[in-house]
């Protein structure tokens, strides 16, 4: 049975879009068809991560609004046929989204996909709203200052009380917490949050942290999602995390601060 999986917050400039891009991309790597979609109405930012931007010629509005079939506006990662990307339009009103064509779309995409991710824009305006209302689980996006913190308990606030779900009197969303942009080098000195007051003030169980590193803006510019950097803290942070969605138990990593051996001080290596 597909899922559909909204990745939201609070506030603006958390990560969201990378976090798209990456667990769509890992879904996809383990063999599940996986669909991506864009819900910001006249930012969208997610074709430029995933690298497809010069291939976009129909956008999700343009099938809400019967002017292109789904089939048509489908964009195929080149490098992985199990992932798809509807892009968002850059030209067009949020008045064009409706509960009624949203879930049309969303009703077709389950028939052909294992998972339908959601990219929300910040906030809670229409299209964060409409992102969110038939999600059936929720990656909840922070980082770990204060200001942040708080915005995301204001979305959880939305996902219990305005999704589908919460209307209908469903089991409630599923909500996983993902902390981006983490340095466990200031948490310690106290310039940042700490894992544990996160949790504490949220209250959901926590799937992902996703350490503080170039390679992210990196992949960005690149056009490719960071999980393919391998290599990377970053990548393999959001392995990790795919890894947990799918039920696997894998430890945290990048958690503790790298203490430099005596060579290392001496030398600054």
């Amino acid at each position: 049975m597909s899922k559909v999986i909204v990745v939201t917050s609070g506030k603006g400039g958390v990560g969201k879009t990378t976090t798209s891009a990456s667990f769509a991309s890992g879904l996809a790597s383990r063999g599940h068809r996986t669909v991506v979609i864009d819900f910001d109405i006249g930012l969208r930012n997610l074709d430029l991560v995933m690298g497809c931007e010069r291939r976009v010629v129909y956008d999700f509005v343009n099938v809400i609004n019967e002017e292109a079939t789904l089939k048509q506006a489908l964009i195929r990662d080149k490098n992985d046929s199990n992932l798809h990307i509807l892009p968002a339009s850059q030209t067009r009103d949020k008045d064009a989204f409706t509960r009624e064509k949203v879930g049309k779309v969303i009703r077709e995409l389950r028939d052909n996909f294992d998972y339908i991710v959601c990219d929300s824009p910040a906030g809670i305006e229409k299209g964060a709203l409409m992102a969110l209302f038939y999600a059936d689980e929720a990656l909840v996006v922070t980082n770990p200052e204060i200001s942040s913190v708080r915005d995301s308990d204001r979305i959880l606030g939305m996902l219990a009380a305005k999704s589908l779900r919460a209307i209908k009197d469903y089991e409630p969303i599923k909500e996983h917490l993902v902390v981006t942009r983490y340095s466990p080098a200031r948490a310690e000195t106290g310039e940042m949050l700490s894992l544990d007051d996160i949790q504490e003030l949220l209250g959901i169980n926590l799937i992902g942290v996703i350490p503080e590193s170039e390679a992210v803006l990196n992949a960005s510019n690149a056009g490719i999602p960071v999980i393919r950097d391998e290599q990377s803290s970053s990548g393999q942070a959001y392995q990790d995390m795919v890894s947990r969605f799918l039920g696997e138990e894998v430890p945290m990593r990048f958690l503790d601060v790298e203490r430099k051996g005596f060579l290392k001080r001496i030398f600054g290596a």
